[in-house]
């Protein structure tokens, strides 16, 4: 049995060759403060932040991954190396943009700030004839609950404060349970941190932003690591009070999923019930545990929902066409748009092939690690199940990408050694004692050093290079300037109880500001006939929609660049023919100007007979 960490330690009089990883990680850091502070995000176009960002940043990613791969295959390097490049590499892709934007990105992210406010503000939960679909929130409180206890233990006037920082601290999250997961299946450093370092550079999916899914996928590779290093038969277990703690641990985690997020826990029982095919895991208390929790919210708090959301989940169940299909308003259009999401693509097929080839090439992988090969394909069951509103093929891809990550490690080395699992049998079966190496015996090396390192790093730089057109090719979409912010701002405060805010989709910030006071309509989320009815007639039409709000409520049309950006490059509407709405409002005496700058326009419906 070979154990890396049992190698020689270095002579003293090599100590400053031994910190030589210090050198590329320091300068790639050093050329991405550089970068950030030459980058002018003012203008973004259709590819995001690709185009906008300084070429330093591009040299530093380079410089770190090149510094990372040498360093890493190295097995006399210390483990906290790797460690440093991986903290280094989240520094560079998850705190960028809350670096260089002035605001929080995504609208989704500012629905959530909403909820919490509401939560705030309502002093409790509220149900559906009070707060229409937005109640959907209430019947899963638990993240909106804990970020409302947040932003009152802090004192801050509320989540925008903080929830830009939410990605980077959401992918620190998840290092844990990762390393935890991985090490159940390998002592081989190289491996380990390799896989995690594709991990993240492939989870593009952008579900660490400020949301319920962040936090429960962190929970779901919690429990996932509990059972994989505690619930397995191999004669060492922690014995019946010991597995009653780690059932009670399970089972906390398990809440904290079941009340925050609906389909993690689906995806979930479905890890667990592939785990027990495996014979060493065929413990049913985590499955029957998540089960229970799971089935017993469904049927309590969160009933109004599933019974009315109930009839198209089950048109939805085989549905595997429909289940991966866009819709209007969610096709990729023009030249960036198409661009960056053919680049999301091929990340992840490139991934998913590599993890097919390692699968191949370490034949000991096939079995050591078939507990972790199952939960990586667990997921493409719910593809089958359920559509999750056209989003079901990205959840399934991120919650795969923990396993997938691992083999396509793998492939990128030319051996994997000091499997955990092999090492406990070698030594059970010897009586020595597990990370022993035979006396007098130096671990094997591969023969020749200098050989299969080109193509790999390559890999890995091509991967970690994708990363940033996948996840930041839309900020054109996500990034709201700070005007924008006021603009919506403006309109909320100045909106009475009863009030309605016409849009033309809901990609704004605050779009969700005052849900339980205020109304909304998106006319793109509308039949695409009364669209091209708006299209024809913009302000008549628009005015017809508009009308009826009682008083003290007044009606208004709202207008942004959001808006514009999201509806051009989701194949919507064209900026020409949005351009053309604006027009028709501004120039028709049913409305009036009541708020304008760079960013936006706000306009109100005049009463009836022109009376204010």
């Amino acid at each position: 049995m070979t154990d890396l960490s049992d190698l020689p330690p270095v002579r003293p009089g090599r100590r400053t060759l031994a910190a030589w990883p210090a050198v590329p990680l320091l300068a790639a850091l050093a050329l991405w403060v550089y970068a950030v502070r030459h980058t002018d995000v003012s203008r973004l176009d259709d590819f995001g932040l690709v185009t906008a960002l300084h070429p330093g940043f591009w040299a530093g990613l380079v410089v770190l991954t090149a510094g990372f791969w040498f360093t890493v295959r190295d097995p006399r390097r210390s483990g906290g190396w790797p460690a440093a490049y991986v903290l280094g590499l989240l520094l560079m892709e998850r705190a960028t943009q809350a670096v260089l934007y002035p605001t929080p990105l995504y609208a989704w992210a500012w629905k959530h700030d909403g909820v919490v406010e509401h939560l705030l503000t309502a002093g409790g939960l509220q149900t559906a004839d009070r707060i229409g679909d937005m109640a959907v929130y209430d019947q899963w409180p638990g993240f909106f609950a804990a970020q409302a206890a947040l932003v009152r233990l802090l004192g801050v006037e509320s989540a925008a404060v903080y929830m830009a920082w939410w990605p980077l601290v959401s992918s620190l999250m998840l290092l844990l349970p990762l390393l935890l997961i991985y090490r159940t299946f390998t002592e081989d450093r190289r491996l380990i941190w390799t896989a995690v370092w594709l991990f993240y550079v492939a989870n593009w999916v952008g579900q660490d932003y400020f949301s319920p899914q962040s936090v429960a996928f962190v929970l779901h590779l919690g429990v996932l690591a509990v059972v994989l290093r505690r619930y397995g038969r191999s004669g060492e277990g922690p014995g019946r009070q010991g597995q009653a703690v780690w059932t009670a641990v399970v089972g906390v985690m398990v809440v904290t999923i079941v009340i925050s997020h609906q389909l993690t826990p689906g995806m979930l029982v479905v890890s667990l019930l592939a785990l027990c095919l495996v014979r060493r895991y065929r413990d049913w208390v985590p499955v029957v545990t998540t089960v229970v929790i799971f089935l017993a919210w469904c049927l309590t708090a969160a009933l109004p929902f599933l019974s009315a959301a109930l009839p198209d989940m089950i048109r939805s169940v085989g549905d595997v066409g429909g289940n991966v299909a866009t819709g209007y308003g969610t096709t990729p259009t023009g030249t960036g748009a198409v661009a960056t999401s053919w680049a999301a693509r091929l990340l992840s097929g490139s991934v998913l092939l590599l993890a097919v080839a390692g699968v191949w090439r370490q034949r000991v992988l096939r079995h050591r690690a078939m507990p972790l090969l199952l939960v990586a394909a667990a997921p493409l069951l719910m593809v089958v199940a359920s559509s999750y509103g056209s989003e079901m093929i990205f959840r399934v891809l991120m919650f795969m990408l923990p396993g997938v990550a691992f083999f396509a490690a793998a492939a990128l080395l030319p051996e994997v050694r000091t499997l955990a699992a092999e090492a406990g049998a070698g030594a059970r079966g010897t009586g020595a004692t597990p990370s022993a190496p035979a006396a007098g015996r130096r671990p094997s090396l591969p023969a020749r050093r200098g050989t299969r390192v080109g193509g790999p790093l390559l890999v890995l730089l091509a991967g970690t290079l994708a990363f940033v057109p996948s996840y930041s090719g839309k900020d054109r979409i996500n990034y709201f300037p700070p005007q924008e912010v006021a603009l919506v701002r403006q309109l909320f405060d100045r909106a009475a109880e009863g009030s309605t805010v016409v849009a033309a989709n809901r990609n704004y910030p605050l779009a969700y500001a005052s849900y339980g006071t205020i109304d909304h309509y998106w006319f793109l989320d509308d039949d695409r006939r009364h669209v091209d009815e708006i299209v024809r007639d913009p302000a008549a039409t628009l005015a017809r929609d508009m009308a009826g709000v009682e008083r003290p409520g007044r009606a208004y049309f709202l207008l942004t660049q959001g808006q514009v950006a999201n509806s051009e490059m989701n194949g919507q509407l064209t900026g020409a023919q949005l351009d053309r709405i604006r027009k028709s409002v501004a120039g028709s005496e049913l409305f009036r100007l009541v708020a304008e700058n760079s960013a936006g326009v706000v306009y109100e419906l005049r009463r009836e007979g022109g009376a204010e």
